[in-house]
This record gives structure tokens, sequence and C-alpha cells, in this order.
């Protein structure tokens, strides 16, 4: 009776925690930030699989644009993700900080998405990005 009741225990925590698991929807949390070192820094990203925290510039129309930075997610929820941007933001400008994938590109590990290419492309949730915006300040 004790193992029965421990596989029970064992099995319901389990099922538990995958569900868990499972359940966290994809997502970037961020607020407006001095971007002055270099950096832009989402205090959370919850990402559905290993990807990319990608920065696009975007302005008040809120579309996508050039991307500006990167950085490494793994699957689940990432905590203080900061991307090195590659060119100067300038105090004002608007950065949409976007989880993007880890598919089609032609090798693991390498961030190779174009503006529009599918490669390590962003992904969607109900056909809406997984996104949020922040302003340089």
């Amino acid at each position: 009776m004790k193992t029965i009741i421990t596989a029970a225990a064992f099995s319901l925590t389990a099922s538990m925690a995958f569900a868990a698991a499972h359940s966290m929807a994809p997502g970037v949390e961020a607020m407006d930030q001095d971007v002055s070192g270099g950096t832009v820094t989402a205090s959370k990203v919850t990402a559905p699989a290993n990807g990319w925290l990608v920065v696009h510039r975007t302005d008040a129309e809120m579309k996508p644009g050039p991307v500006v930075g990167y950085a490494p997610l793994k699957e689940g929820e990432n905590t203080d993700v900061a991307a090195i941007l590659q060119e100067d933001v300038a105090s004002g400008d608007m950065l949409m900080l976007m989880v993007h994938g880890e598919d089609g590109g032609t090798s693991t590990g390498v961030f190779e998405y174009t503006l529009g290419a599918t490669e390590d492309g962003p992904i969607r949730v109900d056909d809406a990005l997984v996104m949020t915006t922040v302003t340089a300040e």
C-alpha cells in the first residue's frame, strides 16, 4: 500500500510540474531604460524553445525595424536578459524587444535572421508577435 501511495504522489507531482512548465505563456517584460552603457535588458523573457531576444528599432507605427542587438534565450523563463547594442541608440528612440526562434537557419546557436527572413524568425502566439517596446532614456 505504501508503494502505491508513493507512486501516486510522485505521479501527481510530476504532472503538476509538467503542466506548470507548459502553461507559461511566451512573453517579454521590460521597462524604459538608460541604454548609454550599450545594452538593453529585459527583466523577464519566457520562450517556448531555445531562441533569441532580438532588439529591433521601431516607432509610433509599432512595426519592427532593423535589428540593433540580440541575446540568446533558453527554453522557459529567462531573467535579466541583456542584449549588446550593435549601433548607437539615442535617448527617446523606441526599441522593440521580440522573441525569435532558432528554426530554419543553417547553424544552431548562430543568430541568422535578417529583416523579413524566415531563418531564426519571430515567433507568434495566436498570430501576434511576442514582444514589448521600450524607450531609450
